[in-house]
């Protein structure tokens, strides 16, 4: 074997166990958002008469489009701020939108005088305590929840 071809051999050799690894830490991450992903849950308040969402309904309501309850009261959205690893995740997973997409809708509402933004705050536990004391209120979370004020909203998948 020449130089030249030893040289290539060896390049070859950590090419591939570099590529070997790198395959591998993208599949671990694509695993554990993926896992994570079935831990988002959508929730509302206890006043809520609905105990399940289309995908299709979790996206108006999200969107801001649809703004009451079938009974007539009205929906206080709650959201995590577009950097939230639990927001990115319930955008993408459960709305099959990116959270800059979502911002755009937003936008177009506020700025043409059509509707309002969600209210945003900070963690998931505002969230949570949030959406427990205003009625009609909606929201997400990937904590444990339990109470008597909130309500596990199962997504039906379309």
């Amino acid at each position: 074997m020449s130089g030249m071809e030893f040289l290539l051999y060896q390049f070859r050799q950590r090419f591939q166990s570099v590529l070997f690894y790198g395959l591998c830490t993208l599949l671990t991450v694509c695993s554990s958002v993926n896992s994570q992903a079935s831990e988002v849950q959508v929730f509302a308040n206890s006043s809520v008469e609905l105990n399940s969402l289309s995908v299709a309904q979790i996206r108006r309501v999200f969107s801001m489009r649809q703004t009451a309850w079938p009974n007539g009261q009205a929906i206080t959205v709650y959201v995590l701020t577009n950097q939230h690893p639990t927001h990115q995740i319930f955008s993408t997973q459960v709305l099959a939108m990116f959270p800059y997409q979502l911002d755009r809708i937003w936008n177009k509402l506020v700025y043409s005088g059509l509707g309002e933004e969600p209210i945003k705050v900070k963690s998931e536990q505002e969230m949570l305590e949030r959406v427990s004391q205003r009625p009609g209120a909606i929201g997400y979370t990937m904590q444990h929840i339990s109470g008597d004020e909130i309500k596990i909203i199962k997504v039906l998948k379309e």
